[in-house]
């Protein structure tokens, strides 16, 4: 059923295709439809920073940017779901075209630039959501915000989704906001993640419940840069840190149409780099903070390749959009079977 319904959203422009296949998710659980394209999930609980993940396969950010289809993405089987980025203000985001496939690598381009309704919205479509396992919500700054006050709009966004979120994360990564990038350096990251974790434990008093925190990074990173990020996430106790991020790097695509466009390159091209990030990550982390592995899973084997790398839970984006929602059923089984 999926790939006939792939066949027709494929013939589309690649944002309205999006668009289209998104809201069609929500009506066929409107109208308990969704396992005409998706198995049953499969159970295979696992506790990660205190929260207990039916199963360790979740949704990763940029698909549902203002949580409006919850509701639906969940009756296809994933252990959690992370809808934003979300930033303070809405913002349109860059100029269309602005999302491409390339078929041929089983890769997306994407210079979306955070594109949402801003945070307001997104609260009350989590309120208005049915759905009541793990929710992750990742938070942005605004385009037009300096990156010297940054910290502003992410403390702007812990505050008003804390009480709705099962953790929080922090998007430093993504390409397609300019500045955004520097800050998972030096003293701008110490800066910012003090700040934060400050709030965190402010709001843990004022709400009487822990919501953890993660930060999700780029895959274009030396070793040297691993292991100050490292550093500083162990420093500041974050919670979890989500590896990776899109990528700039165009080394496996530019030869294909699109190859060149400007933007975060995901699926099958990023896998190998996401995974050799997690690997390096998990021998710097020790077992001490948790890793989310995002980038590349496109079959139940590089889910299970995540895990052995070091992760504790992974994230599925451009697979989901060229395997359709097998591949999560498919991906639990995979580390099930390790």
């Amino acid at each position: 059923m999926y790939s006939l319904l792939q066949k027709i959203l494929f013939q589309l422009p690649t944002e309205a295709s999006h668009n289209l296949g998104m809201t069609g998710i929500s009506l066929a659980d409107t109208f308990c439809l969704s396992r005409l394209v998706a198995p049953k999930r499969v159970d295979h609980p696992v506790e990660v920073m205190g929260i207990t993940f039916p199963n360790p396969v979740g949704l990763a950010a940029g698909l549902d940017k203002d949580a409006k289809h919850i509701d639906g993405l969940a009756a296809l089987g994933f252990g959690f779901i992370e809808v934003g980025t979300v930033t303070p203000k809405p913002q349109p985001g860059n100029p269309q075209p602005r999302l491409f496939r390339l078929p041929e690598a089983k890769a997306i381009i994407n210079r979306m630039g955070f594109n949402n309704l801003g945070v307001d919205h997104l609260v009350e479509q989590v309120k208005n959501a049915k759905f009541t396992g793990v929710l992750g919500i990742n938070i942005g700054k605004n385009k037009d915000t300096p990156a010297e006050q940054a910290v502003d709009d992410y403390l702007i966004c812990m505050r008003k989704v804390y009480p709705h979120a099962s953790y929080i994360t922090v998007n430093l990564s993504s390409p397609n906001t300019p500045g955004l990038r520097d800050l998972q350096f030096g003293e701008p990251l110490k800066q910012l993640l003090a700040q934060l974790k400050t709030a965190q434990a402010e709001l843990a008093a004022e709400h009487g419940r822990y919501v953890p925190l993660a930060v999700k990074i780029a895959p274009d990173m030396a070793v040297s840069d691993i292991a100050d990020v490292a550093g500083a996430f162990l420093e500041h106790r974050i919670d979890a840190v989500i590896a990776t991020n899109t990528t700039i790097e165009r080394d496996a695509v530019k030869h294909l149409e699109h190859g060149a466009e400007a933007g975060g390159l995901s699926g099958a091209p990023v896998r190998d780099k996401s995974t050799a990030v997690i690997r390096e990550l998990a021998a710097q982390l020790k077992g001490e903070i948790p890793i989310i592995g995002v980038g590349g899973i496109m079959c139940g084997e590089d889910a299970a390749e995540k895990i052995r790398a070091g992760a504790a839970l992974v994230q599925i984006y451009s697979g989901f959009i060229y395997a359709g929602p097998k591949l999560i059923a498919d991906s639990v089984n995979a580390i099930k079977r390790q």
